[in-house]
Formats: structure tokens, C-alpha cells, sequence
């Protein structure tokens, strides 16, 4: 089920097998089994399987290790992201917590992993905000930006992922001006006005097409 959880798309039985280390036949009975007890399984032999969105799974156990990485991914995202990313980053920690057997409940209220302090230059929560939700929502940025130069320039932008570096944090996005992938450290945005208008393409295939630019390798998950 974790497995299927991953992808969004149909994975073939091989595939499966391959990354559970098990038989095609153990994965077929597995998920037929599966299907029998309510599971949202769609799909058959020969065509691939995937798990129907919005399935709720059963409460899943943690292992320490597990619970030292949500610790240390939600501390952070409190110290780098915005104040809200960072209280929902908590918040969710804290639903994790409610369903933990007091043992592990310990782990994760006494982890030890630490994150230290961070160079980043200081940029407003409400502007950090607005890109995450201009990124969700496919959603154009008008920019006053200023280039390593001090240049300023207008752009008209359809951002498709917010990248945290320790020392900036830069958009991707596509530059309706410069017809081009571009890169916006978001310090040196002078100004930032979400525009009503979504842009053509979704973020997904931008975010294909940027890697493919850039020369990153698809992610197949």
C-alpha cells in the first residue's frame, strides 16, 4: 500500500515486485487480497495498479528513525519557510503524535537532532505566502526584480516550484519576457502582485520541461 501510495499513475506488477523484493506472484495475490478487504486498488495483470486518490489508510507505526526524520523535516521548515508552512509543519506533528503509543510519543517529543542557525536573508512571510500560493493555484506574478546588478526590470512569471537554499530562496518559472526558464532570488523582488489569470500550461509539465532544460533527471514518482 505504501508502495502504491508513491505513484500517481499506473506501476506495473514488475515494477513492484522489483522494489518489495518479492515474486510478480506475491504481488498479485497481495493486491487481490487487498482489493477483498476494501482496499482502492484499480487496475490488472498486464496493465498496472494504482491506488484510487483520497483512499485513507490505516494508521501506520513509525520506526525511531522515521520519527527523527519528520522531527528534524518539521524543525526545518519552521526556521526556513514562512510562519504558516512552519505552524502547519507542526500541526502536523502534533496529529502524529495524537495516534503514537507513549514510547514513541517520547521519541518525538525529546528528538535530538538539532537544526542549526541559518544565513538566509530575511524575506517577508507574506510574500513568501503569496509565491506558495501562486505555485499552487497555476497562477501568473507580475515582478519588479532586481539582477545581481541592482538592474530592475518588469517580469510576468508562471512559477512552478519555490526552491530553500540556506542563502536565498529562488523561484523557478518561466519568463514570459525572456521566453525562457528563469531563476528569482526572492530578496530581490522589489515587488509581487499575483495576477488572476492562471497560466496555460500545468506545473507539472513546466516542471518536466525545466529539468529537462536544466538537465535534471524526470522524477518517475
Amino acid at each position: 500500500m505504501q508502495k502504491l501510495r508513491l505513484y500517481h499513475y499506473p506501476v506495473s506488477g514488475a515494477v513492484l515486485a522489483s522494489e518489495l523484493g518479492v515474486s510478480l506472484r506475491t504481488v498479485y495475490r497481495d493486491i487481490a487480497s487487498l482489493q477483498t478487504q476494501g482496499a482502492q486498488i484499480e487496475g490488472e495483470a498486464g496493465l498496472g495498479f494504482v491506488l484510487r486518490p483520497g483512499f485513507t489508510l490505516p494508521p501506520l507505526m513509525f520506526t525511531v528513525e522515521e520519527i527523527e526524520a519528520l522531527s528534524l523535516g518539521a524543525k526545518w521548515v519552521a526556521d526556513r519557510a514562512d510562519s504558516s508552512l512552519g505552524a502547519a509543519a507542526q500541526q502536523a506533528l502534533s496529529k502524529i503524535a495524537a495516534v503514537l503509543p507513549a514510547e514513541l510519543r517520547l521519541e518525538l517529543d525529546t528528538a535530538a537532532l538539532l537544526i542549526g542557525p541559518s544565513p538566509h536573508p530575511s524575506v517577508s512571510d507574506e510574500t513568501l505566502r503569496l509565491i506558495r500560493v501562486a505555485i499552487r493555484h497555476e497562477m501568473k506574478l507580475d515582478l519588479l526584480y532586481l539582477d545581481a546588478k541592482a538592474q530592475a526590470s518588469k517580469r510576468l512569471i508562471w512559477p512552478c516550484a519555490l526552491a530553500f537554499f540556506d542563502q536565498a530562496r529562488v523561484i523557478v518559472a518561466w519568463c514570459e519576457s525572456r521566453q525562457a526558464f528563469r531563476h528569482f532570488r526572492v530578496d530581490r523582488i522589489q515587488s509581487v502582485v499575483c495576477i488572476d489569470v492562471r497560466y496555460p500550461k500545468r506545473r507539472q509539465a513546466l516542471l518536466k520541461a525545466w529539468r529537462e532544460a536544466e538537465g535534471i533527471p524526470t522524477r518517475n514518482r
